[in-house]
């Protein structure tokens, strides 16, 4: 992504409603699977800009890496913990072993994903845990995913089979963003037909929308991890070593 793009995830991802509906999903999710235990050892691999770190700093003893130098810079002035510069599959600069890698729309943007599932599966003690969030349907493909350099969209049986190449075992698996898929499926079709500049999908819409679709993505949180959307615009899978 270019820096222009991480400015503007940066300036919205603390009240875009797809962020925040995202990180209260990830809260229920890790809530109900982690007991509390403050030693816990977490890594997020490509954090971005840090929009996550505060989430997951309440599970454990927080640690990120990210490749891009203009997000470390923002990501690092959050103070949550030092952000190293890291990739996968052939870079993971940390000497320790964690309990749970976090994954968070990640995994679409690295060639060999099966590789870099290997990997983080390498770094994880041996009760260790992997979250991992990627976007879902490769017809939902838009300028979002272009301008994001999103190599791929899953399917979930596609991304299961994929983890459990990988050496996990999954603990919980569904997909999300259920109740807007229609609103974003028939707004991404029309784009394609109009065609236009390519743009991603983190502009901050007016407040009163905002907080509407806010309210409407976070309602599925309260689903899971009870049961297994069958649709949505995105995948999560929380899988042990």
């Amino acid at each position: 992504m270019d820096k222009a793009t991480y400015m503007e995830m940066y300036l919205n991802e603390d009240l875009h409603w797809w962020f925040v509906a995202r990180r209260m999903i990830i809260r229920n999710i890790l809530s109900y699977y982690l007991p509390v235990e403050r030693k816990r050892r977490i890594l997020e691999v490509g954090c971005g800009t840090g929009g996550n770190l505060e989430l997951l700093s309440t599970y454990g003893n927080i640690h990120a890496m990210e490749l891009d130098e203009e997000a470390i810079v923002m990501a690092d002035k959050r103070g949550l913990c030092h952000v190293v510069k890291g990739s996968l599959p052939d870079d993971i600069p940390f000497e320790y072993s964690f309990d749970l890698i976090c994954m968070l729309d990640v995994l679409e943007h690295i060639d060999d994903d099966l590789r870099a599932l290997e990997s983080v599966r390498k770094r994880l003690n041996p009760d260790g845990k992997v979250l991992i969030t990627v976007p879902a349907f490769e017809f939902l493909r838009s300028e979002h995913d272009v301008a994001l350099h999103h190599k791929r969209r899953y399917v979930k049986k596609q991304l299961m089979r994929l983890v459990q190449r990988s050496g996990f075992r999954i603990i919980y698996h569904t997909y999300y963003n259920i109740l807007l898929f229609p609103i974003i499926a028939g707004v991404r079709s029309m784009k394609k037909i109009k065609g236009g500049e390519c743009r991603t999908d983190v502009t901050m819409p007016s407040k009163p929308i905002n907080s509407i679709l806010t309210a409407i993505f976070s309602g599925e949180r309260f689903f899971m991890p009870w049961i297994s959307l069958p649709f949505g615009t995105s995948i999560l899978i929380l899988a042990e070593k």
